[in-house]
């Protein structure tokens, strides 16, 4: 019986080892500077805020796609009220979108997205950040996997 429990805690510190923690890196819009962590890797983009209770208010989570499409973002096992806004392969903002939680809405960039950016709900707007703004930084993150 030890043995069985010395076996399964060693297999769950090493899955929980094992659980990457995405790189972060500083962007720029409009004159505010914010942190995103990089959700890079499909795992990282599939989970993306999933079970987190709170953000940091100038935090967010940068997705990075392998390609530029219309990509579609979805609040499922969401806790934060979000908005998020979708860029062009530039940082040139497409369109923003405010989402609430737990909700299975289908929210689409407006056209090809090579980036989505996830801040607390109301980040865009109060700050003036609209779609056609610009945010710098974006060659800091790691090519989509």
């Amino acid at each position: 019986m030890r043995l069985l429990t010395v076996f399964i805690l060693f297999t769950f510190l090493s899955s929980s080892a094992s659980a990457e923690i995405p790189p972060t890196i500083h962007l720029k819009v409009s004159g505010h500077t914010l942190s995103a962590e990089v959700a890079y890797k499909k795992e990282s983009r599939i989970r993306g805020l999933m079970y987190r209770n709170s953000m940091g208010k100038n935090s967010g989570m940068l997705f990075v796609f392998p390609e530029a499409a219309i990509h579609s973002m979805w609040m499922i096992n969401t806790y934060i009220p979000l908005s998020i806004a979708f860029l062009d392969k530039d940082g040139i903002i497409l369109n923003i979108i405010d989402m609430s939680p737990h909700t299975r809405t289908k929210n689409s960039a407006a056209s090809k997205a090579k980036y989505a950016l996830e801040m607390n709900l109301g980040w865009f707007s109060s700050r003036d950040i609209k779609a056609g703004k610009k945010i710098t930084g974006l060659e800091k993150a790691p090519n989509a996997e």
